[in-house]
């Protein structure tokens, strides 16, 4: 059995909402065994991104002021969004936009390890989706730094993976909300 197919997701944690009106941002955090140099490079290197991230990059997301193109991985239509890297203090912020929505990153030194803390607005109506989406690429992040890739589980395939289901119930009962049915015609648990 491959590392892929052991590979469970885990229960829902380290996630909480922050809510604006209608406007919710996903705050993800997790603990990283890994100095927050090797995570930095991780988060902006398209040929690491390649490996875990939920879109593929056309160059590198870490220097502020550069326009790199994001494509979505694994959707029916993928969709091209054009980003200029808003903030790139290496190795510690990193700001950018997909499409309409904010992303931030933070990296905090944390013994030995990093503290990754990420801020992802998110439509509210598919916000446990995003984190229980984000979950997964996190944990294959996690691998890919420990030497143990298993590979990228995004989009389509993610939700067919199994926890994915499980993961959205949890984070939408963290999150107070009802979960969205996906695929429309999948079970809620």
């Amino acid at each position: 059995m491959t590392d892929r197919e052991k590979y469970t997701p885990g229960p829902a944690s380290g996630a909480q909402i922050q809510k604006d009106g209608e406007n919710w941002t996903l705050v993800l955090v997790r603990e990283l065994d890994h100095s927050p140099q090797k995570v930095w490079l991780a988060l902006t290197d398209p040929a690491h991104l390649h490996e875990w991230a939920p879109f593929d990059a056309d160059g590198s997301l870490g220097a502020e002021g550069t326009k790199v193109k994001l494509t979505t991985v694994g959707a029916p239509t993928p969709q091209v969004s054009e980003t200029i890297v808003t903030r790139a203090d290496a190795p510690k912020v990193l700001e950018y936009n997909w499409g309409a929505q904010n992303i931030r990153w933070e990296l905090e030194a944390s013994g030995d390890g990093t503290r990754l803390t990420l801020w992802h607005n998110i439509d509210r109506r598919f916000i446990s989706m995003g984190a229980a989406g984000w979950h997964i690429c996190l944990k294959v992040l996690a691998h890919l730094l420990s030497g143990t890739p298993i590979g990228r589980i995004v989009g389509p395939d993610a939700m067919k993976f199994g926890g994915w289901q499980q993961l959205n119930a949890e984070y939408a009962k963290q999150f107070g909300i009802e979960p969205p049915s996906w695929p429309p015609n999948a079970p809620k648990h």
